[in-house]
């Protein structure tokens, strides 16, 4: 398996954002993927690691549909492919009402029509045609005295593109028109309610699993034994019931669907409608140690390198670790024994 990780860094120092990274990158990590969710913006700090790093995959992880015309996203990846020496690949998500519309005030509607018509302009950018589109989203250029325009800047098609998707018809489309996908919320066992519909659209497009680079993120922290495990599931029993409660809007939870999907259907309604309630103590008592352990790669070391053998045999190419720990150093430290458990897996 390939290693990756995700940075956003409007969390903590930027320095320490930066050192995290090139210490990453000296440890052998293959991929760095940029969020910025509702922070900062990924391609500023994609810029800034490109000029500091020498070897490592940078991403965006994800930009965001509706925050940018699909050509200023072209234009975006273009140039940090070009100032990294090719080294970049653009991720791309369609986020939720609640940024698009509650942060961007931009309408949310349809994103699996805006997903592929946004696609299909990147791709005419970065091959370098005249842009030129008709759809239900996107009119380029608008009609009256505009002509077709192509950008100045020199094509480069071999430019990847991942969506990170969950709903059944944004992963079809992924499986049909994407490089990779940027997973989350992944429980190997229940890996079914993701690659049937990944591989519906893969079949659509004449393309097998080889085609798709299949990426999934998780926690990753080590325990010394039974007692300090049973802590940490404890600690992040919260987080999670964030994503199953206060992830979206009240109407809108694509976290709290993609763990209905996996066989905590029960569960997940119950959590979010008590953190929606307001009643979050009440949402993380009802989420299970299941649960966490299970999308998760927490565990004594022998633990979590028997995870990393499920996620390899359930289909996953690189595995996106957000490791644990309070300082840097730390953080460093679980990584670098994570990176050792992947090498060993295989």
């Amino acid at each position: 398996m390939r290693t990756a990780t995700t940075v956003e860094a409007s969390r903590g120092p930027g320095r320490e954002t930066l050192d995290f990274v090139l210490e990453a990158e000296k440890l052998g990590l293959d991929d760095c993927w940029v969020a910025e969710a509702w922070g900062s913006d990924a391609p500023s700090v994609l810029g800034f690691l490109a000029a500091r790093t020498e070897r490592i995959r940078l991403g965006s992880g994800i930009i965001q549909l509706g925050t940018r015309t699909p050509v200023a996203i072209a234009q975006a990846a273009l140039t940090l492919s070009e100032l990294s020496g090719g080294r970049f690949a653009l991720g791309l998500g369609a986020s939720g009402p609640q940024v698009i519309e509650g942060l961007h005030g931009v309408p949310f509607a349809r994103p699996l029509a805006r997903m592929r018509e946004t696609v299909a302009i990147i791709r005419q950018a970065f091959a370098g045609e005249k842009i030129s589109f008709s759809g239900k989203e996107f009119e380029i250029p608008l009609p009256g005295d505009a002509k077709p325009m192509r950008l100045s800047t020199v094509p480069n098609p071999e430019i990847p593109i991942h969506l990170a998707t969950l709903s059944p018809k944004l992963l079809e489309l992924t499986g049909e028109i994407a490089d990779g996908w940027l997973g989350t919320s992944f429980v190997p066992e229940g890996a079914g309610a993701y690659f049937s519909h990944l591989d519906a659209g893969l079949a659509k497009a004449g393309r097998s699993r080889a085609d798709l680079e299949v990426c999934q993120g998780a926690e990753v922290a080590f325990a010394r034994d039974d007692d300090e495990l049973r802590g940490m599931v404890a600690g992040r029993k919260t987080e999670l019931a964030f994503s199953l409660g206060g992830m979206g809007s009240a109407k809108t939870n694509f976290y709290n669907n993609a763990y209905s999907r996996q066989g905590w259907a029960e569960v997940a309604a119950a959590v979010r409608e008590r953190w929606q309630g307001g009643d979050r103590e009440g949402a993380a008592a009802l989420v299970t140690d299941e649960m966490v352990l299970g999308t998760t790669l927490i565990g004594t070391e022998p633990m979590v390198a028997e995870r990393l053998r499920v996620w390899r045999d359930a289909g996953v190419g690189t595995v996106r670790l957000y490791p644990a720990g309070e300082t840097l150093g730390d953080r460093l430290t679980t990584l670098g024994r994570a990176l050792d458990l992947v090498r060993a897996v295989g």
